[in-house]
């Protein structure tokens, strides 16, 4: 056995945070400790980006780098404002790891602010001594903006398991075929960068006897657009038709999964998509956004589809996709079928913890 490590995890906020990146920094930490592994986790405000910048000058904080006791770093990489210097600044005598989810850089912001937002990231990347990847596609883009060889790393994919489906080819079958409008869940915060504003317009273009939506997920991390999409669903064609859940728990969430036909989360970027793959589990077909790791999992046309980048163009392919899946229940079954055995052909969150645990042992 190996001898018990203790590891340092850097984070913004709780490690109860409702996503896909803080559930695996979650899950990572509770493997670890299931293991015999110590885990500290050092907790930074969530702030304005200036404000996190300026965390590279606190002496306490770096003071607090330098004497916790640690054989490692863990830092999601979430936090590279905070530490894209300090990690130079107050450099420990232990290896830096970055978990790496998606880059900030790779998400749609104000072109006159992107240049800093690269290099600030690229110092950030630069710093660290190995990194946890959650997809190939991660990997290459924290190739491409660090602009040097990548130092010791592992891609290890998120789990789909969570909530233990339970679909067999007789449920998932059944189900498509069943008489009435098509069922779309859309599950995720509501955040302009989750699409839920592209998904209402597509669905606007539907005959209401043709899809209902149910949307679910938080709704405190962007409220001024939340607020918003809870207007446009009262618009005309789309009224009676949203029903808005806000978060639920894993039994909840497990029932709307059960009933769902499709899962639809139009997203404009999405470092690995957990959510993708938790629908596949209970052989539901999933429409994605081109662009991010969603490729790597949702094969176009057989378990799923992937939405153009341009809004426009998304929103009217995606109104395409899903009268066409209203209409033809057979191949509703038939998606629903491919998405459950890509499902089953997905890493556990077990094995892919199993496989960090070891990479960080080797390390040391």
């Amino acid at each position: 056995m190996f001898p018990s490590l203790r590891i340092g995890l850097v984070i913004y906020g709780s490690l109860d945070t409702l996503s896909g990146g803080y559930l695996y920094d979650r899950l990572l930490v509770h493997h670890l400790e299931a293991h015999g592994h110590r885990v500290t986790v050092l907790s930074l405000p969530w702030r304005d980006y200036p404000r996190h910048l300026a965390d590279n000058f606190s002496t306490s904080l770096a003071r607090r780098i330098l004497t916790t006791p640690v054989d490692l770093w863990l830092q999601d990489e979430l936090n590279h404002p905070s530490l894209f210097w300090l990690n130079r600044r107050a450099r420990p005598a232990v290896p830096i790891v970055s978990i790496v989810h998606h880059l900030r850089s790779d998400e749609r912001h104000p072109r006159p602010w992107l240049p800093l937002y690269r290099a600030v990231e690229r110092a950030y990347l630069r710093s660290a001594d190995a990194f946890i990847f959650n997809s190939r596609t991660t990997q290459a883009a924290v190739a491409s903006l660090r602009g040097e060889p990548l130092p010791p790393h592992i891609v290890a994919y998120p789990g789909g398991d969570r909530l233990h489906p339970q679909a067999d080819a007789a449920l998932i079958c059944t189900r498509a075929h069943e008489p009435g409008p098509l069922r779309v869940l859309f599950l995720g915060n509501l955040i302009p960068r989750k699409g839920l504003h592209v998904l209402l317009q597509a669905l606007a273009r539907l005959n209401p006897a043709k899809a209902v939506l149910d949307v679910v997920g938080g709704e405190t991390f962007a409220p001024a657009y939340a607020r918003q999409m809870r207007r446009l669903a009262q618009r005309p064609g789309l009224q009676g038709r949203v029903r808005f859940h806000g978060r639920q728990d894993d039994e909840a969430l497990r029932r709307l999964l059960s009933r769902a036909h499709v899962l639809t989360v139009p997203s404009r970027y999405e470092g690995f998509g957990i959510v993708y793959l938790e629908a596949m589990g209970f052989g539901l077909p999933v429409i994605a956004g081109e662009r991010g790791a969603a490729w790597e999992f949702v094969t176009p046309g057989e378990n799923g589809f992937l939405l153009p980048a341009n809004e426009t163009a998304a929103i009217a392919a995606l109104a395409k996709h899903l009268r066409a899946l209203h209409r033809d229940r057979e191949r509703l079954a038939a998606m629903g079928l491919a998405a459950r055995q890509r499902y089953e052909q997905h890493p556990t969150w077990e094995a892919s913890m199993a496989r960090i645990r070891g990479f960080l042992e080797s390390l040391l």
